[in-house]
């Protein structure tokens, strides 16, 4: 079992060195350093849930929340800027974090977004891409500009960025699936190993605004509507998994599986109500529990160190 010591903020600052301090830095010279808050998906908004399995899971992996018993989850709905001021409509990808409580007193935690896919294939090629996006805003490129002055250098970010320019404004968090990009290993009873995703999809449906609908709504509109929205009644969403074949990359977060792939329900989660952010959260994607394991992808096994860096410099500013 791995436990979630990022959870508690015990993770030793002599981690927090090397290709990951690079990416941290890389973040910060987007939009600067604003104390106090994580390097990217900046702002957001937590919510108390539920998370019910309904059991079709247990045969494929021994995961003890995938189970039959239901347990407590923590949301964090963001946009996907390093800058928490910026308004909701100019932050067009938006996340979805989850982390689950654990009978053991642990917890695992699933990362979502909007796009299926991410725009970087490996850490170094992570923090190329986001010092040519600092490079290209301090010569005042517009956003199609930069991702065209990217993609042109990276070829691997252009599915990312497609799927991007393709995302309308979004009429509610509530309304929006979430993709957990990164491939895993669920492993059953017999230690058989079968590679996995994860998606969330809204039980209310997909929705969008138009662009003059969107400009006439307030910076924080996702929060504010979010909030309204749990006085009356909870949010739902539904867990698939989808089951890689042959063939399907499990290194490689930047390339999206065939679309005609194995899925099943495994679960729903009820969020009830808007909560204060706890301090010592962090949604670690790399904080699995027995019956699930990290793929082969560079990047998800990075992005344990480099969130654990952004946490620990948010932590000594506050």
């Amino acid at each position: 079992m791995m436990k979630d010591s990022s959870s508690t903020g015990s993770i030793p600052a002599a981690e927090n060195t090397g290709l990951a301090a690079q990416a941290v830095n890389a973040i910060e010279g987007l939009s600067g350093v604003h104390p106090g808050y994580r390097r990217a998906h900046a702002r957001g908004i937590c919510c108390r849930a539920v998370f019910r399995p309904n059991g079709l899971a247990a045969a494929f992996t021994t995961a003890a929340h995938l189970q039959e018993q239901e347990s407590a989850a923590v949301v964090r709905f963001s946009g996907s800027s390093t800058d928490p001021a910026l308004a909701d409509l100019l932050s067009p990808a938006k996340g979805m974090a989850v982390q689950f409580s654990l009978p053991d007193g642990g917890s695992t935690s699933l990362v979502g977004a909007t796009v299926p896919v991410f725009f970087a294939r490996t850490p170094e090629s992570f923090v190329d891409i986001v010092r040519t996006a600092h490079k290209a805003q301090e010569g005042n490129l517009g956003p199609l500009e930069l991702m065209k002055e990217i993609t042109t250098h990276f070829s691997e970010s252009k599915e990312s960025f497609l799927s991007l320019n393709k995302l309308k404004p979004p009429a509610s968090y509530a309304e929006l699936q979430y993709y957990c990009i990164h491939a895993y290993f669920f492993v059953d009873t017999e230690g058989r190993k079968r590679p996995v995703k994860f998606e969330w999809k809204p039980e209310a449906g997909v929705r969008s605004l138009s662009l003059a609908d969107a400009r006439q709504q307030p910076d924080r509109y996702l929060e504010d509507e979010l909030e309204l929205r749990l006085k009356d009644e909870p949010v739902i969403f539904q867990l698939d998994v989808i089951f890689g074949e042959d063939g399907d990359p499990t290194d490689d977060p930047t390339k999206a599986w065939p679309d005609d792939r194995r899925r099943i329900e495994i679960g729903r989660l009820c969020l009830t109500e808007v909560i204060t952010e706890p301090e010592e959260l962090l949604m670690d994607p790399g904080a699995v529990t027995e019956g699930i394991e990290l793929s082969d992808d560079p990047i998800l096994h990075f992005r344990r160190t480099a969130y654990g860096e952004s946490f620990h410099r948010r932590r000594k500013e506050q």
